[in-house]
């Protein structure tokens, strides 16, 4: 499951695409949909996919939707009575992460979007409400009295979205485990954004992608199936690096049907890129090498491998 890439990457990334000859990418960790959506600007073929229900939602909306948009009637049914509390909350698992009324307010919204009649209106709902989240969670206890009431804050984030970009593609969006995705396509680009080494379970304590998926999901007893699914799969957790670049070998060796690959990957002191390097030149000749450095903001560098 894919976590958001620091500021700054998403630049990098584009600017070492644009060097490159393509009209149809894979895209097997995607999280944010950032990068498919410029590549559809480009007139690019997009096949989005990711394991987390939240950025396989997110790609739907905005990746392999081309022409809808979310309607004011459909507002509407969203924000019906969304803060008037039942017995129990449906999610349970909404109390860790927010105080009782916004997790009445975050309930009814997952249970009002169930109304609506689209799959892509439900993602796009789903989107806007994933958003708004984000927003509440970014107040403490010191900044909250400037916090906007949710509802005003989703019609606003409805508003403010531009109109989907219509690449005139079959652009597609799923939410499977990486190589079972990659071995069915068929573009001209592998684009590869390396998870960091850790695994899904891993992810219950990074809340700002959990909640997204317990909110999704509507529970948050799914953990360890889905780390069962990833055993022996890159996105699981590892502890060796042996053990990590094996992995990223497995599923390279899975994408050989893929004429061209770029590899990004965030440097650290578990995964040289050395190491990498040698990785994929045993399943296929390293062409490239790109670097940026963002040491002086994060600590980290940046590099794409294209083969």
């Amino acid at each position: 499951m894919t976590s958001t890439i620091p500021n700054g990457w998403l630049a990098f990334e584009l600017g070492v695409l644009r060097r490159l000859k393509f009209k149809s990418v894979a895209l097997p960790f995607t999280g944010e949909p950032e990068l498919g959506v410029y590549l559809k600007r480009w007139g690019v073929r997009v096949a989005a996919n990711d394991l987390a229900q939240w950025a396989a939602t997110k790609a739907l909306a905005f990746v392999e939707n081309n022409t809808d948009q979310l309607t004011e009637e459909e507002v509407v049914v969203v924000l019906e009575d969304v803060y008037v509390p039942r017995h129990k909350l449906y999610n349970p698992s909404l109390r860790k992460w927010f105080n009782e009324t916004d997790a009445w307010w975050f309930d009814n919204v997952r249970e009002n979007i169930e109304k609506l009649e689209s799959p892509v209106a439900r993602s796009l709902a789903l989107s806007f409400a994933t958003m708004v989240g984000d927003y509440a969670l970014s107040f403490d206890e010191e900044t909250r009295e400037f916090r906007k009431p949710l509802s005003q804050v989703f019609r606003r984030v409805w508003k403010a979205q531009s109109p989907p970009v219509n690449n005139s593609q079959h652009n597609t969006s799923d939410n499977r485990e990486a190589r079972e995705f990659v071995a069915e396509q068929h573009t001209n680009l592998l684009f590869l954004r390396l998870p960091r080494a850790r695994g899904v379970h891993d992810e219950r304590s990074a809340s700002f992608t959990a909640w997204r998926e317990e909110w999704v999901r509507a529970q948050d007893g799914f953990w360890d199936e889905i780390n069962k699914k990833q055993t022996g799969r890159l996105g699981t957790s590892v502890v060796a690096k042996q053990q990590y670049l094996r992995f990223v070998e497995d599923l390279l060796q899975v994408a050989l049907h893929i004429p061209q690959w770029a590899v990004a990957h965030t440097e650290d002191s578990f995964i040289p890129t050395s190491d990498l390097l040698e990785t994929i030149n045993r399943v296929r000749k390293v062409e490239t090498i790109y670097t940026k450095d963002f040491s002086e903001l994060t600590g980290l560098r940046a590099t794409i491998i294209t083969a």
